[in-house]
């Protein structure tokens, strides 16, 4: 009873359900993950058996009503949740609001007079407006009607973002582990650039040769740009490390193929061993995790699966944050300045992210990172009838996925879709944010005209090299 009360004192809402609740707690990695009941002991729940089932109360419960569904609408800005949280007025409306819905209350909030006014030339410009409505696009941010906003949305690759023009100093550096570049100079735009680049690289037998004489042109195009520093404390924990260094290239309006400074806080180490370090470190983070936690993980990792399978994590919080357009931004850099390549990534996802289609990728089952997705695809792979318990999983997943169930005529049909769904399908908003990070570092067009270099490498290809011994070697790293 007193963790009832405490959940309806806490979440007033709480108070209107009837009829009873169960709790649930998550489990598996990133993606659609399954709910587990918590069982009550003894017909209730105490701080015991809750502290048990979630080790110590660790990550998330959900609250499952069991015969009505719980509100979600927001609360009014007088209800008695708000009542210990600071608040401020509205300088239009002079309500006050608590802090932390003030700003979304100030995007919409009108007086009575500008209400007037609004319903004025609503009445007066009803029709025309309904015709000319105009909404922005969340990727190229760029306006147009709403009857055709949808469908570009799903295409849009924002590939008209320009980078933000800035002129101020670099030299102060942030109070954090990365020193963050607070602008830089913008330099000629890029049809500029495209018509002053030797087109040797794209004519040059060798794709290694290749790859090196078009990156030695683009470093050389931006050699004048201010350098983005780039510094890291190894005096701070690995989790404080790895949230500087996303926190680094999370932000807009760089131009990530001008010249790199690395220096590390802490450590003797100077010159290119630095930033052999540096780059080391952002891979080999992409590749095995970040280490904090985003939803409930000791490692936030952005791409799961087998090694020579990884495929971008399918959970929607990543998508969300923007971390694939950071994995992107990662990539293509290190990829410029000769640091270490991403390994290991499936190339049925490195067919698509290229500019290949879908539908000439070859996937393996091995791609698939969920387990037991995997296995109610196998079952199909087959000519044995299936069981009733092999029939149900597979009935599941094909409605869960706007597919038909599986009969005798179109289980290889069904295999076909099924497979590359959860391969591919379920990761082409990844992969588009990835494929922007790559264009805004300048190494798309030798990925778009090349297809022959590599900037993945496949998993037997990552050798051991002098850089990620420096990522993991004790002691001060002394550049040589």
């Amino acid at each position: 009873m007193t963790i009832c009360a405490r959940l309806k004192e806490t979440y007033p809402k709480f108070q209107e359900i009837k009829g009873g609740w169960l709790l649930y707690k998550s489990s598996g990695g990133w993606g659609s993950r399954k709910l587990t009941l918590i069982p009550p002991d003894e017909s209730r729940y105490n701080a015991k058996n809750l502290k048990t089932a979630t080790n110590g109360f660790k990550g998330v419960l959900y609250i499952a009503p069991l015969q009505i569904e719980l509100d979600t609408t927001a609360l009014p800005p007088e209800s008695e949740s708000f009542n210990e949280m600071p608040k401020e007025k509205c300088q239009r409306c002079g309500v006050s609001y608590p802090l932390l819905i003030l700003t979304t209350h100030i995007n919409t909030c009108v007086n009575s007079e500008d209400a007037e006014q609004t319903n004025d030339d609503a009445d007066q410009t009803s029709d025309e407006a309904e015709q000319t409505k105009q909404a922005t696009c969340p990727i190229c941010q760029k306006e147009m009607s709403l009857d055709v906003i949808e469908i570009h949305a799903s295409f849009c690759m924002g590939d008209s973002i320009q980078p933000l023009e800035l002129n101020v100093s670099m030299e102060e550096p942030s109070t954090s582990g990365v020193y963050v570049p607070l602008t830089y100079t913008a330099e000629p735009s890029n049809a500029a650039k495209a018509t002053s680049m030797s087109h040797d690289w794209k004519i040059e037998p060798d794709k290694n040769k290749a790859a090196s004489l078009y990156t030695k042109e683009i470093i050389r195009q931006h050699e004048t740009g201010k350098s983005l520093l780039m510094t890291m404390d190894v005096r701070m924990d690995k989790e404080d490390q790895d949230r500087e260094l996303v926190a680094f290239y999370k932000q807009n309006g760089m131009e990530w193929a001008c010249p790199v400074k690395c220096k590390l806080q802490g450590d003797a180490a100077i010159g290119e061993g630095v930033t052999r370090h540096f780059f080391s470190t952002v891979i080999q983070r992409l590749q095995h995790g970040f280490n904090f936690n985003m939803g409930n993980t000791a490692r936030t990792c952005l791409f799961e699966g087998e090694p020579g399978h990884l495929v971008p994590s399918s959970s929607q919080f990543l998508i969300e944050s923007d971390l694939f357009l950071v994995a992107g931004r990662m990539i293509g850099p290190a990829f410029l300045h000769g640091g270490p390549r991403l390994a290991g990534v499936s190339q049925a996802i490195v067919h698509v992210l290229l500019g290949g289609s879908a539908e000439t990728a070859t996937v393996q089952i091995e791609d698939c990172p969920d387990h037991d997705i995997r296995e109610t695809i196998k079952l199909l792979d087959g000519e044995a009838e299936l069981s009733s318990e092999e029939y149900q999983p597979v009935l599941d997943l094909s409605l869960a996925w706007d597919l038909p169930g599986p009969t005798k005529e179109n289980r290889k049909w069904l295999f076909e879709r099924l497979l590359p769904h959860a391969v591919i399908g379920r990761r082409l908003r990844q992969l588009k944010q990835i494929r922007k990070g790559l264009k805004e570092t300048r190494v798309w067009p030798l990925l778009s005209e090349r297809k022959d270099v590599e900037i993945f490498l496949r998993e037997n290809e990552n050798s051991l090299t002098p850089s990620m011994l420096l990522n993991v070697s004790a002691g001060p790293r002394i550049s040589v």
